[in-house]
């Protein structure tokens, strides 16, 4: 437990938002496939959610640096979301659909940097126990996986957007528990996006954590399906998420011993060779029980290890009144451009070459960041302070 923060109030928004997550993505799939779409349409609707990652965090992080106002914005967005994602119940078409993941995402994508800002202003000083509070979201997304895949299997897939809907009013309602940060104010300059593109070290982890998460993309559109074809029922493809989320946990628990002990940059080498591994696991060995459950391990450091790692890094990158912009920022680049780029590519790679092809070149998208980030990662990387000088932020 940490000392003097609203620790529950936290972890439980992490919670909610984390469950709508394993309700919505690992399933998704299915549910768009069970309406007769196919591959590319369903890589299309995945990316549309993970394209507005482009936009939305940078845009609402401009506007919650400058305001001041982040607890609000936080929980507007939350509200937004969870009204525009009921459409989904009044809908048919494809474009229909395209439109309501596209309004919907614009607004729930954008609350979690918010948030992540948020729970590092209420840490101030203890930012290496974030991983504490964050692991609550998987905890959320491991509870939520297991029980929709156990539902499934009672009730029709055209049910999944009520339990999806649940869990975003519960998530609404979590952040009205929340206070909002009453520390120092900080007086210093926002920062310049021109001199942002300037630092090489910010460039190629952005550049790294975009290759990264164009690397997931396959995994998250398409998982659930490729183990179906293979033979596994829902409730045991909701526990392989599971062991993979459950993973990502105890990396998370272990993380302020890690980081005490080994340099972030060869956490985040690790992490990204680990990557490669796991993809080329998945793409040939899905038969192979025992394989596909030690794949689903590497998620502790494909994800786990890697975001906390990035998560350091931008935080020690962007001090202060740039915080929102920071985290807006790596959530754009990352899981806007990156997931994105990896929904497209899956949905057409899928459908033309086949799923040990699509892994495969997952396998050396994780690869070619681990390269990057051999060039260029610091080991301790410290704040951008002489990029915050006389700096004043323009849209």
């Amino acid at each position: 437990m940490i000392k003097n923060i609203p620790y529950w109030q936290l972890s439980l928004f992490y919670c909610f938002y984390f469950a709508s997550l394993g309700a919505l993505i690992p399933y998704l799939g299915l549910y768009l496939s069970d309406s007769s779409y196919n591959a590319v349409e369903i890589g299309q609707l995945m990316a549309t959610i993970m394209g507005t990652k482009i936009i939305a965090p940078y845009l609402w992080g401009w506007i919650a640096d400058h305001r001041g106002n982040r607890l609000f914005i936080i929980r507007l967005g939350a509200f937004l979301s969870a009204l525009a994602y009921s459409g989904i119940f009044i809908v048919e078409s494809f474009w229909g659909l395209f439109l309501i993941l596209l309004t919907f995402s614009f607004f729930w994508n954008a609350i979690l940097p918010q948030f992540e800002a948020l729970t590092f202003n209420h840490l101030e000083h203890n930012e290496h126990q974030y991983s504490w509070v964050r692991m609550w979201g998987s905890i959320g997304f491991i509870c939520s996986v297991i029980g929709v895949g156990v539902i499934l299997n009672t009730i029709e897939l055209s049910r999944l957007p009520i339990i999806v809907l649940c869990l975003l009013i519960g998530m609404v309602c979590a952040t009205f528990l929340i206070c909002e940060h009453s520390g120092r104010v900080h007086n210093e300059s926002h920062l310049s996006l021109l001199k942002i593109l300037k630092n090489k070290h910010i460039i190629a982890l952005l550049l790294a954590c975009l290759f990264v998460q164009a690397s997931h993309g396959p995994y998250y559109t398409f998982y659930t399906l490729y183990a179906e074809s293979h033979g596994y029922e829902k409730s045991w493809i909701g526990i392989l998420w599971a062991i993979g989320v459950f993973s990502e946990v105890l990396a998370f628990a272990l993380m302020p011993w890690l980081v005490k002990r080994f340099s972030l940059r060869l956490l985040l080498l690790v992490s990204l060779f680990s990557g490669s591994l796991r993809w080329l696991l998945i793409a040939f060995f899905i038969d192979n029980v025992y394989l596909t459950v030690f794949a689903q391990i590497f998620h502790a450091s494909t994800f786990g290890i890697y975001h906390a790692v990035a998560i350091a890094y931008i935080h020690r990158y962007f001090k202060d009144n740039n915080q929102g912009k920071g985290q807006a920022l790596y959530s754009s680049v990352s899981f806007g451009l990156g997931g994105a780029l990896g929904s497209l590519y899956g949905g057409y790679l899928w459908q033309s070459a086949g799923s040990s092809i699509t892994f495969s070149i997952a396998a050396a998208l994780s690869f070619i960041a681990f390269a990057i980030s051999w060039q260029f990662a610091q080991p301790h990387p410290s704040c951008c302070s002489s990029l915050n000088k006389g700096l004043r932020y323009k849209i």
